[in-house]
């Protein structure tokens, strides 16, 4: 048996059908009293909305998402400080020269990061030139196999260097700065970084390296 279809605005009962009296393009829709359920879901919706806006904006108990970040970078700089401090701990110029560049897993690991960081301004082969056509198109960064340590020629000078981007005073090279690789690489694959320059120019470490 079909239930009984009435014409009105609203269902006022359950169960009850209404064919609504507005139309438009000629079309009409049903009314139907929706399940308590439903309605109280609802309603809790509504009232956890406005409870939840009014906590999140008015008071401090839920941190909002720029307070989120900022404390996640500030615990991700934290770590980051310790780290490099744990490493400058152990780390020094003969260190440097006599244990880790003469480790190959170490220096390997150097290239692997100069590889993918540090070529597109230094090089593959530390030039910091492009060759195209017959020509060598010199690139942002500063040779690195010319001898030439434009800023400290100790294995700490240039740990230095790449953690912390070129100097305020520097001008750049070919209008280009090195940035600041501690906020991206870790101390260890600073060092070993450093390892891999040292291995790569033997000839200026040989002993206690002299500033150049």
């Amino acid at each position: 048996m079909n239930p009984e279809i009435k014409s009105g605005n609203y269902a006022q009962k359950k169960g009850e059908i209404v064919l609504r009296d507005h139309q438009f393009d000629g079309i009409q829709e049903y009314d139907q009293k929706l399940p308590n359920w439903w309605l109280f879901t609802f309603y809790i919706a509504i009232v956890w909305f406005v409870v939840h806006w009014c906590i999140y904006y008015y008071t401090n108990i839920q941190k909002t998402d720029q307070q989120n970040i900022i404390h996640h970078i500030a615990v991700i700089q934290d770590v980051k400080d310790r780290e490099l401090a744990a490493t400058l701990a152990t780390l020094d110029d003969r260190t440097l020269i006599d244990k880790w560049s003469k480790d190959p897993a170490v220096v390997a690991a150097g290239e692997s990061t100069f590889s993918v960081n540090c070529v597109a301004c230094h090089a593959a082969d530390l030039s910091a030139t492009m060759t195209v056509g017959n020509q060598k198109i010199p690139l942002p960064g500063l040779p690195l196999n010319d001898h030439q340590w434009k800023y400290g020629g100790r294995p700490m000078d240039i740990f230095k260097l790449i953690n912390q981007g070129s100097p305020p005073e520097s001008t750049g090279n070919n209008g280009a700065k090195m940035q600041v690789w501690g906020q991206i690489l870790s101390p260890k694959q600073i060092a070993e970084l450093t390892a891999f320059l040292i291995a790569k120019n033997p000839e200026d470490f040989k002993s206690e390296p002299a500033t150049k």
